[in-house]
């Protein structure tokens, strides 16, 4: 008969947690090369599109502002955000696509465990690497439009342009709205796009539903015409993305806004759509077959 010393591993056996999937994630995220290049493309674009908005700004040499200091950065992080929606689908479909997902799930039997250190590591990735983007932005923007001279002596005109003693400024809000705001915006829409390849399982179908969470609002409410759907076609272009990241940078694009438009309302229903969105994917992934 065989002693349990005998049979006992001489490798030392550690129980799982979530640390381990933690270690796993951060591991497949950094090493693919579909995160550098959706994250490198994102950062050319807010960066890229940040410096040709400035430099049209001041080729134009008028000393009439409609927009805050800070909002040239807003125009690249409009298609940016296209690459953390890609990257956010990615994360979990190219799983699914290359049969990986199986290893995956056979080295960590608790589905949700898996979903849960993706979406950590996945959203603080994304998050930093947004809020350090335009932190960047904003600060060249502040280099070469604060402190401007202007024929305004009020303190804030319309709009959200903030003047100070008759030159331009910025509040405290406004960079927060510009860098922390926006960061977890992008963020958040991100995992949002977690969520819906989770759902789909599919690449090419999430990352095009995730166009149509997008733009669709925003594309609807321009053919509401009807005086009916007044109500309705305003609540689209309120809460629809281009208009929510607008917000944050204190930008008005469409509607009578009025200067203390800070886009939390916007920020606040996205994070609970993506906390809905997120709750359907871990019951879905953990009663379906892989």
């Amino acid at each position: 008969m065989i002693s349990p010393v005998e049979t006992a591993s001489p490798v030392p056996v550690e129980a799982t947690n979530l640390t381990h999937a933690l270690r796993s994630e951060w591991t497949k995220i950094r090493t693919v090369r579909s995160t550098m290049w959706t994250l490198g493309i994102m950062l050319v674009l807010v960066l890229g599109i940040n410096l040709l908005m400035l430099w049209a700004i001041l080729a134009d040499g008028s000393d009439y502002f409609s927009d805050p200091v800070l909002s040239p950065g807003l125009y690249g992080l409009m298609l940016g955000q296209l690459a953390v929606i890609t990257l956010g689908v990615l994360v979990i479909t190219s799983e699914y696509g290359t049969g990986m997902i199986r290893t995956t799930f056979t080295a960590c039997p608790q589905r949700t465990r898996v979903l849960t250190a993706k979406a950590i590591i996945f959203f603080g990735l994304t998050f930093t690497v947004t809020t350090l983007a335009c932190t960047v932005t904003a600060l060249i923007n502040w280099a070469a439009l604060g402190g401007r001279n202007t024929a305004t002596e009020c303190c804030e005109v319309s709009g959200g342009v903030t003047f100070k003693d008759g030159v331009t400024a910025t509040t405290g809000y406004e960079w927060l709205g510009a860098t922390v705001g926006v960061g977890l915006y992008v963020a958040l829409l991100g995992l949002l796009a977690l969520a819906v390849g989770t759902l789909l399982r599919h690449s090419a179908g999430a990352i095009t539903a995730m166009m149509g969470i997008v733009l669709l609002p925003l594309i609807a409410a321009i053919f509401m015409q009807a005086p009916g759907l007044y109500k309705v076609q305003e609540k689209l272009v309120e809460y629809s993305t281009p208009v929510g990241l607008a917000a944050l940078y204190r930008v008005r694009m469409a509607g009578d806004f009025d200067d203390q438009v800070n886009g939390l309302p916007q920020l606040v229903t996205l994070a609970v759509v993506t906390a809905l969105a997120l709750a359907g994917a871990y019951a879905v992934l953990a009663k379906r077959d892989v």
